[in-house]
């Protein structure tokens, strides 16, 4: 079973959010702390008792926004042991779930939470906690999580065929729909480039080896994308057709 450590500046919510996990069968103890510095001393006599002790914390629902050091900065300083507790970030916030995931967080929830909702985000650590012989991290795909109605799905970065631009969000398109995240596609052209994503107009970057056709008609460039034909600005054009034709050997 589970040992929780919940952080949360807001006693309400704090109270709420043990409620819930002290009723969830998985959860052997959960503990509360209201602010990252009271946190992180609990997470340090966990840390010295070493994973069998009886201080262990499994896992920490955090907050991200609190007075003091926020729970992005709590999950930063946690990355540079080398066996943390896993981490679960409880936010009202949903601006920040690209970093969390960065951070190599299991689950982002959002608030108000709902029961059904955590009782997942618990699944997900249990599972990690008692897994026989975990994948290494560098086996996983990198995701990218999107919220759908209060649910969390994970996204595969190698299913994106393209992004779209849509002001300070960002569209997703894969073989199976699309999905619209609050990321600008200028972040996304960054964090992506080494995975082979360029960019080819103000509104779009492409998966290069999801690029089918590359087109010239009268002047105007345009590239095939599965069934989606998509325009390539003149500033982008060389660039593009030089990767396509060094990507294929040419």
């Amino acid at each position: 079973m589970l040992r929780v450590l919940a952080v949360d500046d807001e006693e309400p919510a704090l109270g709420e959010l043990l409620y819930l996990l002290r009723a969830d069968p998985r959860v052997r103890t959960a503990e509360g702390a209201g602010d990252a510095t009271a946190a992180l001393r609990r997470i340090g006599r966990a840390l010295d008792s070493g994973p069998d002790g009886e201080e262990t914390i499994d896992v920490v629902f955090l907050d991200i926004h609190m007075p003091g050091l926020t729970g992005l900065d709590v999950a930063r300083l946690l990355a540079g042991f080398a066996r943390p507790p896993l981490v679960v970030f409880v936010t009202a916030h949903e601006g920040f779930a690209l970093t969390a995931f960065d951070l190599k967080a299991v689950d982002y929830v959002l608030k108000p939470v709902r029961r059904e909702r955590l009782a997942e985000a618990v699944r997900r650590v249990h599972e990690l906690v008692h897994a026989t012989a975990p994948p290494p991290a560098a086996a996983a795909p990198e995701q990218i999580p999107v919220e759908l109605g209060g649910v969390t799905r994970f996204v595969a970065v190698d299913d994106i065929a393209y992004v779209e631009a849509h002001g300070d969000y960002a569209r997703l398109h894969t073989d199976q729909g699309s999905h619209l995240v609050r990321i600008p596609l200028s972040t996304l052209e960054e964090r992506w480039a080494d995975r082979g994503f360029v960019r080819i107009h103000r509104s779009h970057l492409v998966a290069l080896d999801r690029v089918e056709e590359l087109r010239l008609d009268g002047g105007a460039t345009s590239v095939r994308v599965g069934a989606t034909d998509l325009a390539v600005s003149r500033r982008h054009a060389r660039h593009l057709r030089d990767l396509l034709l060094r990507r294929a050997g040419g």
